[in-house]
């Protein structure tokens, strides 16, 4: 994948979107992957082998992997430290500059990349994303971060030091990834007021209507829960629950949330109108079998 948008002017970009358009027509849509935290768009053991797989699986599928920054070491660097407003912005440019998406994309987000694809979906409808699969995405944020990449041990205990000692300044809001989705359910007002990633798309201050409109417009959101998850915590925050504020112990679903009770994203609507779904996979984190993966994920994309 090009590490910069792809540029076209003129007859030249009208010739790749008819292009893109017949390639489509082969019953496949575009398929966009957004990795997680201390992964690359490709490495070979995990979104080179999505990617594989679904080429594999869906034959003629254009699948673009994103790559955040010029080189593969600077996107995995980027997943830590840089800021994920930011990061959003530049794939939305990048979308909107890509002739084969201009009719209509699936979107896949595995780990952060789930939410983060979400940011994607209320921010920026051209060109459409159609259904998004969020794999163990922490919507609701996360209160701990119990073991993150083995390769990038060290890099871990810095962001757990950080976390702990001030997610919510503004030095670590705007240079630590993991603080933009850090939910702290002892400091409620604290993190509506100084978060500067979820707090925005979760609508925690002012009601964006646009976003609610935007995330509307999916056919379909995809949920997945991993049961035996112990990466994020809590785990119910793929499913968009989190701790009932003012405590870290007892846990409520969406449902029972003010989300989805005021429908300040418009989750509730799509809940009646069966545009969310919820899939569990009895594993850790990002753990499944390609089995699995064709059962339950694949009809999405097809």
């Amino acid at each position: 994948m090009a590490s910069s948008p792809l540029l076209l002017c003129g007859t030249a970009w009208l010739l790749a979107v008819f292009l893109g358009s017949v390639r489509g027509s082969n019953g496949t849509v575009p398929v966009v992957l957004w990795h997680g935290m201390g992964d690359n768009c490709c490495n070979p053991f995990s979104m080179g082998a999505i990617k594989k797989m679904l080429e594999t699986k869906l034959p003629g599928v254009y699948v673009l992997s994103l790559e955040i920054g010029n080189s593969i070491t600077q996107d995995t660097e980027n997943s830590f430290f840089m800021d994920v407003n930011a990061q959003v912005a530049l794939v939305c440019a990048q979308l909107s500059q890509d002739p084969q998406l201009q009719g209509g994309y699936n979107a896949m987000g595995f780990s952060q990349g789930g939410q983060f694809l979400r940011a994607v979906a209320q921010r920026c409808p051209s060109p459409p994303m159609r259904n998004l699969i969020s794999v163990g995405g922490q919507h609701q944020g996360v209160y701990g971060l119990p073991h993150c990449p083995g390769q990038s041990s060290h890099i871990c205990d810095w962001i757990r030091k950080m976390l702990n000692s001030g997610a919510y300044t503004a030095a670590v809001q705007n240079h630590l990834v993991q603080a933009q989705y850090w939910h702290d359910p002892l400091n409620e007002e604290l993190y509506r007021n100084h978060s500067l990633f979820l707090a925005d798309i979760n609508q925690e201050r002012a009601v964006n209507e646009t976003y609610k409109k935007n995330l509307q417009s999916l056919n379909k959101l995809v949920l997945v829960k991993f049961l035996k998850d112990s990466m994020v915590d809590p785990r119910e925050s793929e499913w968009f629950g989190f701790y009932k504020p003012g405590q870290a112990k007892e846990t409520q679903t969406l449902q029972e949330s003010v989300l989805y009770t005021e429908d300040r994203l418009g989750l509730r609507e799509m809940d009646k109108s069966k545009k969310l779904d919820f899939l569990s996979c009895d594993g850790d984190h990002l753990q499944f079998t390609e089995d699995w993966f064709t059962e339950h994920l694949l009809p999405y994309l097809q």
